[in-house]
Order: C-alpha cells, then sequence, then structure tokens
C-alpha cells in the first residue's frame, strides 16, 4: 500500500516522526514509571505534558504539510496530478486500509483520552504544585509538609469544586510558568493572595460554622534565654466557642465566623496587618457599629479608595498550611524533643542570637554561619563547655539547623519575618490588629483587649513551682522575664519580634 503523494513533504514528514517519538517516550515512561513504581515531577511533566504536547504538534504538522504542498502546486500552475481518493469497499486493499485507519485513529484517541485524565490528575497533584518549580515552591511546599493540612490536597484550598475556579487556576499557572521561566517572581513569593477562592467554598467544606466548636486545652512550652534554657510552661484553655453547647457560636474566639454576624474591615496595606477601620453587623437586628482606631485613623483617601473586606476564616488562620515558625519556636521545639540538648548552658541565647542578627544569602552559607558562631560562642565565652561538652555543642548545631531548613529559606527570603501569623499575638500583631483598645466606636464601645476575652490561664511557670487554677478560674499571665514597668506597656510583639525569649 502506498501513501499519497502529497505526504512526501518536509512539514508532513517532519510532523510524522515527530508524533512517533513522542509515541515512543510516552509509553516507555508509562512502562518504566509502572515497572519500577516510582517517578518524579519532572518525568510527570514530560509524559503527561510536554510529551502529549509534541504529539499532537507532530499529527497537525502531517495534514498541515499535505495542505501546503497542494497549494503551492496550485499556484504553480502545475498540472493537477493529485485527486481525491475514491473509496471502494469491494476493493481489498481500500478494507485494508480503512481498518488500518480505523485501528490507529481508535489507538490514537484512547492513548488521547488516558493521557488526558492522568494529566488532569498530575496538574492538580501536590507534587506537580510542589516540585514542579522547586526553588521557587520549596518554601511553600517544605512548610506544607509539616502543617496541619499536609493530608489535604493543594487544589483543595486553592482551586476547590467546580470548572469555573479550575480555568481561573490553569489561567493564573500560566502566567505563573511565564514568571518562573524569565524569573519575574517575587522573592519572597506575596501574600496574602487576593485573587484566592472564599474560605467558605473551600475550608467550609470540611470545617462547618454551624457546628459547635468546644473549648480546648493548650499547653505551651518555652525556655528562656538564660544560662539554664529554664522551662517556662503555660497551659491555656482556648475560649474557641461556648461553655454551653446550646448557645453555639454566640460567644468565644469562633463567634467571629457565626452565621448572623458580619464583620467588615478595610486595611490599611496589601498584608492586612493594619486594620484603622471597623464594622460589626448584627444580620438579625440590623445593629451597625464601626470602630476606628484612635491612634492612627483612616484618612479620606484610604475611605474612598480602600476595599471593604468582609473578615473570614483566613483573615486569622491566614497560615492554615505554609506555617513559618519563628526562630523561638522551633528552637524551642528541637529542645523540648531533645535534639537541642536542654543541659547545654546558655544554648538558647546563642541561637536567638544567630538568628536575630545574621542575614543568609543561601543555605550552605547559613549552615557554615550558624556552625561558626556557634563553635565561636562556646570557645571564646565559655571554653571549660566547649571542651567538655563537645558532642553537645555538636549536636545542638544539628538540631538548630534542623529547625531552619525546614522554616527558613534564603533564596526565596521566606521566614517567618516574611510571613507574619495573625493567630495569637506574641510575635506579630494578630489579635491585635483589632482588639487593642483602640479601636473605638461613636458611642464610646472599645473592641476590647482583655486577655480573657479568647483564654484562660490555667497552669503557668517552671516545673515543679507552678501557679495552678481551678479549671473554672483563671490566673493573671505572669511574664516569665521581669520587665520594667510591667508587661502591659505596649503590645507583645514590640518586643517578641525583634528579641529573643
Amino acid at each position: 500500500m502506498k501513501l499519497p503523494r502529497s505526504l512526501d513533504n518536509p512539514i508532513s514528514i517532519f510532523g510524522g516522526i515527530m508524533a512517533v517519538v513522542s509515541l515512543a517516550i510516552i509509553l516507555f515512561l508509562v512502562v518504566l514509571s509502572f515497572v519500577s513504581g516510582q517517578g518524579s515531577a519532572y518525568t510527570g511533566l514530560v509524559t503527561f505534558i510536554f510529551a502529549p504536547a509534541f504529539l499532537i504538534i507532530g499529527l497537525i504538522l502531517i495534514p498541515l504539510g499535505v495542505y501546503i504542498r497542494v497549494r503551492r502546486r496550485k499556484k504553480s500552475g502545475a498540472p493537477k496530478r493529485e485527486h481525491w481518493r475514491v473509496l471502494d469497499l469491494n476493493n481489498v486493499r481500500h478494507q485494508k486500509a480503512l481498518l488500518i485507519f480505523l485501528f490507529v485513529s481508535l489507538f490514537l484517541l484512547f492513548i488521547s483520552g488516558i493521557g488526558s485524565y492522568e494529566a488532569y490528575h498530575y496538574t492538580e497533584s501536590n507534587e506537580f504544585c510542589g516540585k514542579t518549580c522547586h526553588s521557587v515552591m520549596e518554601p511553600e511546599f517544605t512548610t506544607y509538609q509539616n502543617s496541619p493540612h499536609a493530608r489535604v490536597k493543594c487544589v483543595e484550598c486553592h482551586v476547590g469544586e467546580g470548572a469555573t475556579w479550575y480555568v481561573k487556576s490553569k489561567l493564573s499557572g500560566l502566567y505563573q510558568v511565564y514568571s518562573v521561566l524569565a524569573k519575574k517572581y517575587p522573592q519572597p513569593i506575596e501574600s496574602p493572595v487576593h485573587n484566592l477562592r472564599p474560605a467558605r467554598e473551600t475550608c467550609e467544606q470540611c470545617h462547618w460554622p454551624e457546628k459547635f466548636y468546644p473549648n480546648q486545652l493548650v499547653k505551651e512550652k518555652h525556655y528562656l534565654a538564660d544560662s539554664a534554657n529554664t522551662e517556662w510552661d503555660i497551659h491555656l484553655r482556648m475560649l474557641v466557642g461556648s461553655d454551653d453547647e446550646a448557645k453555639g457560636l454566640e460567644e468565644g474566639i469562633h463567634w467571629h465566623i457565626n452565621p448572623d454576624v458580619k464583620v467588615d474591615y478595610i486595611s490599611e496595606s496589601k498584608a492586612r496587618d493594619i486594620l484603622p477601620w471597623v464594622r460589626y453587623i448584627n444580620l438579625r437586628t440590623g445593629d451597625t457599629i464601626i470602630y476606628t482606631d484612635s491612634e492612627n485613623p483612616p484618612d479620606e483617601d484610604l475611605m474612598a479608595e480602600g476595599e471593604i473586606r468582609e473578615m473570614d476564616c483566613i483573615d486569622c488562620h491566614n497560615r492554615p498550611s505554609h506555617i513559618y515558625l519563628t526562630p523561638q519556636d522551633f528552637v524551642n521545639q528541637q529542645l523540648a524533643l531533645d535534639s537541642i540538648p536542654r543541659d547545654l548552658p546558655y544554648i538558647k541565647q546563642i541561637a536567638m542570637e544567630v538568628f536575630f542578627t545574621e542575614y543568609f544569602q543561601d543555605k550552605d552559607t547559613a549552615a557554615m554561619v550558624i556552625r561558626d558562631r556557634v563553635e565561636t560562642f562556646y570557645q571564646e565565652e565559655h571554653p571549660e563547655i566547649y571542651e567538655n561538652q563537645r558532642a553537645s555543642v555538636d549536636k545542638a548545631i544539628t538540631g538548630i539547623l534542623s529547625g531552619f531548613s525546614r522554616n527558613v529559606f534564603p533564596y526565596m527570603q521566606a521566614s517567618w519575618d516574611a510571613y507574619p501569623d495573625h493567630i495569637g499575638h506574641k510575635v506579630y500583631d494578630g489579635c491585635f490588629r483589632c482588639h487593642n483598645d483602640r479601636h473605638t466606636s461613636e458611642s464610646g464601645r472599645v473592641i476590647s483587649m482583655d486577655c480573657n476575652l479568647c483564654h484562660n490561664i490555667l497552669q503557668q511557670g517552671s516545673p515543679g513551682n507552678y501557679q495552678t487554677a481551678l479549671f473554672s478560674d483563671t490566673l493573671e499571665f505572669e511574664h516569665p522575664v521581669k520587665l520594667r514597668g510591667g508587661w502591659k506597656g505596649g503590645l507583645c510583639s514590640e518586643c517578641h519580634r525583634y528579641l529573643y525569649e
């Protein structure tokens, strides 16, 4: 069986070769991944994205070459030697040709269907989201793997259900690919994501606002930056919901998501960290109260041009899956695990000094600087400790680097300082963006800063020297380090964001 002469042209031949080679690569990689049971983000990218794209381009080039050749012959005035072939099913050769054509077409359709299905699932996978652009997405993917949502797929929060947001995400993804290839991505990646799907369409698919959230017990373990790395614990009863289940979300922290309440705000910056204007609306009664920051009132331009945003889950839980722990927190964790020896004097102090006085260009430099600073500290300030506890010093350095590698990413300039966490109020203003005793209404009502609105302290202090309250009572907070003028003189973040414990 001879092929039509019109196929004998460079474009069609090149297209045919491209299609055959692409198909062979796809089949080889599929068989290889099936046999080995292993793959990577890049083999998946070739198997389900690049190779199928070249296969389709090759198939398109075949008829395109035929069309160009026929058109050129017509323009040149050459005698027409090629005619449309007549299909005669009584002719055995035509029968065979038709069967081969149908078989190849069905095979390609079958392969294309499987490929499209696999490509869809691959582009929705965590591997694709986190590993394809490794250097850019390394911070987000690493912190995601250590978050409470590590078993929730990226797309379930960033895309959600439905074709509309799927198409939006893919269009956004095209620009992201261009940004990576052209190196136009910001360092760090900007947050918050202003075109993120509303939380009620994603978060609330699992977390129901109507479900009663009971109070919770939380134990925090801290270590002070003194010679003994003194342990200081605090046990909190978090007032997430009401004490009485029948009241549901009428009080407590999750009052903010009460379906009968609407809270709006205007932010002074894209980071949503300064909120000079807040509006409360009771949807049942229609009562409305507007609060403005008495020390930082919104100006006319902000009121005219600022976005009025309805508060939702993400305004407090702004780092639900990409949590960058502060040095205080990840060093505390390593001390609690004894990955950093608790009996090594001054280790908390020097760890904090390293992280709050150094800027690291890359991880290798960071490892060298951290090791050098810790060793130099003990060699010069405490040579007897360095001599007698050298193994503990080495173990401490390993523990510090372990916490550092999971929370600080110099290349992307991603760390706790770039991504404030609005839950709490110690290192970042968080709750105190509104609850600061400065937001007042015209009638004199104030958004209170009272600690007991959100939590009760049941126990605090060092092991063996705890202060303890009855479960229905609360203790007044005692700062573990005595402060001149007391701890009530300002916001916690004024010290804790830039100083060590």
